[in-house]
C-alpha cells in the first residue's frame, strides 16, 4: 500500500469523525446514527479484499468483528450512567474504556471457547 493510499484512508476517517461530531452538536440521535453505522468495518473489508482478494479472509474478519461488537458496548452502557450519577467525563470515560477492555478480554475468551475466534 502506498503512502498516498494510507494519506487518503487517514484523510477519510478523519472526516468521518469531524462530520459525527458536527453533526452530534445540532443533534445527538443524527450523530449517533453516523457513528453507529459499520463504516470503518466496511472500509476495512473492501481494504482487506482490495489487498487481498480472498474473500474467506473477509469472511473470518467480518465474523470476528461480530464477536467483538457486543463487548464494545460497555463503552456505552458505563459513560453515561456515570456522568449523569456526577462524575467527570474524563474519570467516566476512563472507567468506560477499562469496561470496554475487561468486557473484550471477557468476549474473546468467550468466543474462542465456542471456536468463534482463533
Amino acid at each position: 500500500m502506498s503512502v498516498a493510499q494510507l494519506i487518503g484512508k487517514g484523510l477519510l476517517a478523519g472526516s468521518i469523525v469531524v462530520a459525527a461530531s458536527e453533526i452530534a452538536k445540532k443533534s445527538a440521535v443524527f450523530g449517533a446514527l453516523v457513528v453507529s453505522l459499520p463504516l470503518t468495518s466496511i472500509l476495512a473489508m473492501s481494504a482487506l479484499y482490495h489487498d487481498t482478494r480472498d474473500a474467506s479472509q473477509v469472511a473470518d474478519f467480518a465474523e470476528s468483528i461480530l464477536w467483538l461488537v457486543v463487548p464494545s458496548l460497555a463503552l456505552f452502557i458505563v459513560l453515561p450512567i456515570m456522568i449523569r450519577r456526577g462524575w467527570a467525563f474524563e474519570v467516566s470515560l476512563v472507567a468506560g474504556v477499562i469496561a470496554t477492555i475487561a468486557a473484550y478480554a471477557l468476549g474473546v475468551w468467550s468466543a474462542q471457547m465456542v471456536g468463534g475466534l482463533d
